[in-house]
C-alpha cells in the first residue's frame, strides 16, 4: 500500500470526521498476476458489501495493456469505512493480493461548484 497523497496518507484520513465518503483506490499489479488480483478484490468486496454503511462501489480497469485499476465505495461516512477497513478480517485479506499489486486507497467528499454540481 502507498499513498496517493505522500502528505496526508490513509491511516491519518481515517480519523477525519465526514459524511459521507468516497474511497478511491489506484492499483497497478503486473499482468500475469490481474486474474489473482480480481479473486481477491471480489473477496473484499463481498466482505464490505456487508458491512454497517457501505453504500456500493464499482471497479473500472483502465483502457488498452495498461495494468491499472480504478475502485470507488460509497460509504455513509468515515467512521464506518473506518470500521470496515480497520476490521481484523479485511486486514487478515489484504495479504492475499499478488506481490505486484500495489494500492493507492484516498477518502474524498463530494464538492459543490455553482451551476455545475451540489455536495
Amino acid at each position: 500500500m502507498q499513498p496517493l497523497d505522500e502528505n496526508f496518507p490513509i491511516h491519518r484520513q481515517l480519523d477525519v470526521d465526514a459524511a459521507p465518503v468516497v474511497l478511491i483506490n489506484l492499483f497497478t499489479l503486473d499482468p500475469a498476476d490481474e486474474p489473482r488480483f480480481l479473486e481477491v478484490w471480489s473477496r473484499d468486496a463481498e466482505f464490505m458489501k456487508r458491512q454497517p454503511g457501505f453504500i456500493s462501489t464499482q471497479l473500472h480497469r483502465a483502457l488498452g495493456e495498461s495494468m491499472t485499476y480504478l475502485n470507488y465505495a460509497m460509504w455513509e461516512s468515515n467512521e464506518a469505512f473506518r470500521a470496515a477497513f480497520t476490521h481484523p478480517d479485511f486486514r487478515a485479506q489484504v495479504a492475499a493480493y499478488p506481490a505486484s499489486a500495489v494500492a493507492r486507497p484516498h477518502l474524498f467528499q463530494k464538492v459543490a461548484v455553482a451551476g455545475i454540481c451540489t455536495a
